[in-house]
């Protein structure tokens, strides 16, 4: 007979069980979530500092990507907490539970309003290509974000772009850092 094992013994009836999972398996999932998560944080760090830093980039559609970039960055931080919990255990306390519960909302939803808001984007240039200027503005997009600003999206949303690949190349480099860069032309 197998024996459970609890999250908490000393709280016996009130304790979680904890999940047992080989150790092959388990160091698979550990291994390709953590993965999963530090590829977020670093891509989405690489879109946030290419449409910050190059002023070409500074657009009303790039705005928007750089927000779904800030939330996806979050997202992928955030999941490091859940990684935790994949033996169905939480050692951090009640408090950093409501707090990850409250960031993980509020990342995943930015995420989500972000994507809302790239589809109307591309809508109206699309669709009304004579009128996207004057209807989508970044004064515009800056105000449709300050309600939505918070991971694999920039795979999705940006390694398409020519002129991604060019800032990253910079940013590698530390060639960022040279006077002027900001003004490079990578278009």
């Amino acid at each position: 007979m197998e024996e459970t094992e609890l999250c908490f013994p000393q709280l016996l009836n009130s304790s979680c069980v904890r999940q047992k999972r080989p150790q092959i398996e388990a160091v698979c999932i550990y291994t390709l979530l953590s993965s999963i998560s530090l590829l977020t944080a670093v891509l989405n760090l690489l879109v946030i500092i290419s449409i910050a830093h190059f002023k070409q980039l500074h657009t009303p559609t790039n705005l928007l990507l750089l927000s779904l970039a800030v939330s996806d960055f979050f997202v992928g931080l955030i999941m490091a907490c859940q990684i935790s919990l994949l033996d169905g255990c939480w050692f951090l306390g009640d408090h950093m539970c409501a707090l990850y519960s409250s960031l993980d909302y509020i990342a995943t939803s930015a995420s989500v309003g972000t994507m809302v808001l790239i589809s109307a984007d591309r809508y109206v240039a699309i669709c009304d290509p004579l009128h996207y200027p004057p209807k989508i503005t970044i004064k515009r997009v800056s105000l449709l974000l300050f309600y939505f600003n918070s991971c694999l999206n920039p795979l999705i949303y940006t390694f398409c772009y020519p002129w991604f690949l060019k800032s990253i190349k910079l940013i590698v480099t530390f060639k960022i850092f040279r006077h002027c860069s900001s003004k490079a032309s990578i278009l």
